[in-house]
C-alpha cells in the first residue's frame, strides 16, 4: 500500500496517486490495483478512500441535489428547465402541482421564470427529471441569481453550512444555494446586494485557500460599518439642519413643521429568516440535500480553519451537512 501526493496537492489526469487496497473515489479512476486521477483537482486522501476535487468542470446532475434554473418552455403538462451544464431538464406537473390542476399549467409558471427544484431522476440519454414537491422548492420571485462555478458550490455552503450561514447573518439577506452553480439572493438594498456578490466572488477565487472564512467575515464587517457610518453621517447631517427654519419665520401656527424623515434601512431581519435559512440554502440542513453535504464535508476537513474548495460530493462521507 502506497500513497504518491500530499495532502491538497493539485493533480492533473493520469498521475499516479495510490495502489494497494485504497478505493477510489470521484475524480479518480482505478487499474490494475492502481489509482489515478481523471481530472485537474486537489488530491484527498479520506480514510482508504481516494479523491480528486475538480478545480473546474461542468455541472453533472445528481439524483437528489438542490438545483436552480429557469423555465424555457412550457409542453403540455411539461416544463422544460435550463439548469446549466449539458442537460436540459424536465418538470412534470404532478411533480409540481396539487391535483385538479389548470390545463394550462403556464397559469402557474412560465417562460423566464426561475424555480428551485431537486433531481429525482437522472439518464443521461433522456437528462434529468425535477419535482417541486419538497420542503421549500417553489418558484422564487424577487432577487437575483448570481452564476459562479458548480466546483466551488460545496466552499460557498461550507462544513455544515458554517460559510453561507456566516454571510446571510452578516448581510441579513436571503439566499438559495442550487449545487448547478446557481444562488439565488435577495438583499434589503442595492449596496448589500453588491456586497453579497463581492463576497460569493471572492469565494469562489480563493476556494482553493485557508482561513478563507475568517477573511470573508473581516471583509464583510468592514464594509458593513463603513455602509453604517455613512448612513449616520446622513442622518446627523439632516437633524442639524432641521432647527433653524422657526427662526427666520416666527409663525408657530401657520408653518407646517417640516421634520426630516427617518431613512428606510429596509433590512429584513425577521423572524422567519433562520426558518428560511433551512428552505432555502440548497436545503444544506434538510433531506433533500444529503448529497450536497457530502460534497462539503470532503471538501472542508475542518471548521475553524475553513480551508480549501471542495466540489465533489462524496457519497461515502462521515458528515451529511445542512
Amino acid at each position: 500500500m502506497a500513497v504518491y501526493f500530499q495532502k491538497r496537492e493539485i493533480v492533473v489526469p493520469g498521475q499516479l496517486l495510490a495502489e494497494g487496497r485504497y478505493r477510489p473515489s470521484e475524480g479518480t479512476y482505478s487499474e490494475k490495483g492502481k489509482i489515478y486521477a481523471s481530472v485537474v483537482g486537489l488530491a484527498e486522501l479520506r480514510g482508504n478512500r481516494v479523491k480528486v476535487v475538480a478545480l473546474e468542470g461542468v455541472y453533472i446532475p445528481r439524483e437528489g441535489d438542490l438545483v436552480l434554473g429557469t423555465i424555457t418552455l412550457v409542453a403540455g403538462n411539461n416544463w422544460k428547465v435550463d439548469i446549466g451544464g449539458p442537460y436540459g431538464a424536465s418538470l412534470h406537473a404532478n411533480n409540481a402541482l396539487r391535483r385538479p390542476y389548470s390545463d394550462d399549467i403556464s397559469e402557474y409558471m412560465d417562460i423566464g421564470d426561475v424555480i428551485a427544484a431537486e433531481v429525482i431522476a437522472f439518464d443521461r440519454s433522456g437528462g434529468p427529471f425535477l419535482s417541486m414537491k419538497g420542503r421549500g422548492l417553489r418558484k422564487l420571485g424577487d432577487g437575483m441569481i448570481l452564476h459562479i462555478s458548480p466546483a466551488k458550490i460545496p466552499r460557498i455552503i461550507g462544513r455544515r453550512g458554517s460559510m453561507i450561514n456566516m454571510i446571510k447573518d452578516q448581510l441579513r439577506i436571503q439566499t438559495m444555494v442550487g449545487q448547478n452553480g446557481r444562488i439565488w439572493i435577495r438583499a434589503p438594498s442595492t449596496d448589500v446586494l453588491r456586497l453579497a456578490i463581492r463576497a460569493f466572488k471572492m469565494i469562489e477565487e480563493e476556494a482553493h485557500t485557508s482561513k478563507l472564512t475568517d477573511r470573508v467575515r473581516a471583509m464583510l464587517e468592514e464594509e458593513m460599518a463603513k455602509m453604517e457610518g455613512a448612513q449616520d453621517d446622513d442622518d446627523t447631517g439632516t437633524a442639524s439642519e432641521e432647527p433653524q427654519e422657526s427662526k427666520s419665520k416666527p409663525e408657530p401656527k401657520l408653518e407646517k413643521e417640516n421634520g426630516s424623515t427617518p431613512e428606510d434601512t429596509a433590512a429584513e431581519k425577521n423572524a422567519g429568516t433562520e426558518e428560511d435559512s433551512e428552505e432555502e440554502t440548497t436545503n444544506q440542513e434538510s433531506s433533500l440535500a444529503a448529497p450536497a453535504e457530502e460534497m462539503k464535508d470532503a471538501a472542508e476537513e475542518e471548521e475553524s480553519s475553513e480551508t480549501e474548495d471542495d466540489s465533489a460530493k462524496d457519497d461515502d462521507s462521515e458528515d451529511v451537512n445542512k
